[in-house]
């Protein structure tokens, strides 16, 4: 089976949409779809396109349920006010204080955002299988709930609710986060439940970089760097359990492949301060990516395992993604 594996990785799940386009236009159709934090949104929204497609005409087109989320983020991700406000100071002294400590910021815009753009029916008929993953903070267990699960939004709400800055989720009495505590490629869950051709794309670089001039006093920004550094790690361990599972499948004669992109250098972008022009670099950074892994894929077709970490490739064989105004 085919399955297509989004990382987390926030604001940078942009650069995600991009190689997503790419992969999609090039005629890969995932049977399984699986997300966590930004790649659950990413996930989830896919799920929404393809159960409606679905349901209107009994078929999935995948180059435009790409090109349906590039747009949803160009037109509606612009601003760090689309997904989030940071809390009062008075107020967040006080809940501290009084131990009812919220979230440095409110996630109300991205789960109103969220809401807005989704279809229950849509999202429990799609024909694709698709997994969101959340972490339960009071037991730590790694939970992956279905599309069809009544509670499948807010565990996606849970998936991208980044620790300390966003508030726990609560579902049926048990607090969640972000499924990057202990998961960042939920690359486990889809070969655990079939799949055998998997494109993995992830938001972060094999290494780290060091910021120039980075302000640790600044609570954010601490908390971003010090996430950046959890989860950078993760992603690897993640990345290089699967390659050896692959590598012994292959070699006990149970094949299977693996492509994974992600970019060779980090992605930068501020949580803080970022525009429109910031989403559509990443996305455009993106979908380069896509398009050069497909290129390396096709040159080593008869490899099952393709690790492309791209970052600015030279040229561009088949054009940049038309990149939708956010007006229109």
């Amino acid at each position: 089976m085919k399955a297509l594996v989004l990382g987390g990785g926030s604001m940078k799940g942009a650069f995600q949409v991009g190689v997503i386009q790419a992969v999609l236009e090039n005629g890969f159709e995932p049977e399984m779809v699986y997300g966590i934090s930004v790649g659950s949104l990413n996930a989830t929204f896919l799920a929404n396109e393809t159960g409606k497609q679905n349901a209107e005409n009994g078929r999935i087109d995948w180059p435009l349920a790409g090109r349906k989320l590039l747009e949803f983020w160009i037109k509606n991700i612009t601003q760090p006010q689309d997904i989030s406000t940071l809390r009062s100071r008075v107020m967040l002294g006080m809940n501290t204080l009084m131990s009812r400590f919220d979230g440095i910021v409110d996630p109300s815009p991205l789960h109103l955002l969220i809401r807005k753009h989704l279809n229950d029916d849509y999202l429990r008929d799609t024909p694709v299988k698709v997994k969101a993953g959340a972490v339960n903070i009071e037991t730590g267990e790694m939970k992956y709930v279905s599309s069809r699960d009544p509670h499948y939004i807010d565990f996606v709400y849970a998936s991208s609710s980044i620790p300390m800055l966003m508030p726990a989720v609560e579902i049926d009495n048990h607090l969640y986060l972000d499924g990057g505590l202990r998961e960042v490629a939920p690359i486990r869950e889809a070969i655990e439940d079939g799949a055998t051709e998997i494109v993995l794309i992830g938001c972060h670089s094999p290494l780290l970089y060091q910021p120039e001039g980075i302000n640790t006093r600044n609570l954010i920004t601490l908390i971003e760097r010090v996430r950046d550094i959890t989860v950078n790690q993760i992603v690897n361990n993640n990345i290089q359990w699967a390659e050896s599972y692959v590598d012994r499948s292959n070699l006990r004669g149970k094949p299977m492949k693996l492509t994974v992109v992600r970019p060779s250098t980090p992605l930068f972008l501020d949580l803080q301060h970022f525009n429109s022009e910031d989403i559509s670099r990443l996305i455009i950074e993106g979908y380069r990516a896509g398009v050069e892994s497909i290129l390396k894929a096709e040159k080593v077709s008869d490899t099952t395992i393709v690790d492309t970490a791209i970052g600015h490739p030279v040229g561009n064989p088949v054009g940049d993604p038309a990149v939708p105004d956010k007006t229109t």
